[in-house]
């Protein structure tokens, strides 16, 4: 294999990772507000930013007051990450996980096809019932489906066992939003809600999710 040939600089542009990582949060917190959110939601908003690339958002996201410290405390017992993609789950940087988490994504189960033909369902919605036997006291991320999320809400309204924390941010035109307005409004039977996080409307995705659980895992902006 040739080795690769360096074209000529033709653009002037910050080529230093590290410099463009620190100036990237530097203008986040210069054009952003987050005087809104929880205190402990200060880097996990300016990930979620970052992600989208897009100062606005900051006012689609919401969040549970004990969903920070709920989900740090969950992922240093060693608890797992439940993803419904195999991107978010791909975009989990493992060196920030405290316990070598274990991130299950059960989308490319061979029982999902079947189940979710059976259901009349999405694989998406499918693949979320496979997760009882790893919810109880998990870290969750849906960052694709609003189905998934949807079914996941209605297996706790039917008493399946509760994670410690939801990052709940399917993308997406149809659904959407309205999954994530019910995460935010979801009830457990004592009266008491599963810490959240969403970001509201019809963004979403992946990218954010991820952002959102590397937050999680670790309080520096910049590790």
């Amino acid at each position: 294999m040739n080795e690769p040939r360096r074209p000529a600089r033709r653009y002037e542009y910050l080529t230093d990772g590290a410099e463009i990582y620190r100036r990237s949060f530097a203008t986040i917190r210069a054009e952003s507000d987050l005087s809104a959110l929880p205190a402990d939601m200060d880097v996990v908003a300016t990930r979620i930013i970052h992600a989208a690339g897009d100062v606005d958002i900051v006012g689609e996201i919401a969040a549970h007051p004990d969903v920070v410290s709920a989900a740090r405390a969950a992922l240093r017992s060693g608890a797992p990450i439940l993803s419904d993609s195999n991107m978010l789950a791909s975009g989990v940087t493992r060196r920030r996980l405290p316990a070598d988490n274990d991130i299950i994504c059960t989308l490319r189960n061979e029982a999902v096809p079947a189940l979710a033909a059976d259901w009349s369902t999405t694989r998406a919605a499918a693949a979320v019932s496979l997760w009882e036997p790893h919810l109880d006291g998990a870290v969750v991320a849906i960052g694709n489906a609003p189905t998934a999320l949807f079914h996941l809400l209605e297996m706790l309204h039917e008493g399946a066992p509760t994670p410690a924390a939801i990052v709940g941010m399917p993308v997406g035109f149809i659904g959407s939003a309205e999954s994530k307005r019910a995460l935010a409004e979801h009830v457990l039977p004592d009266g008491s809600q599963i810490p959240w996080v969403v970001v509201h409307g019809r963004r979403g995705g992946s990218a954010m999710a991820a952002a959102t659980l590397n937050a999680l895992a670790v309080a520096d902006e910049l590790a």
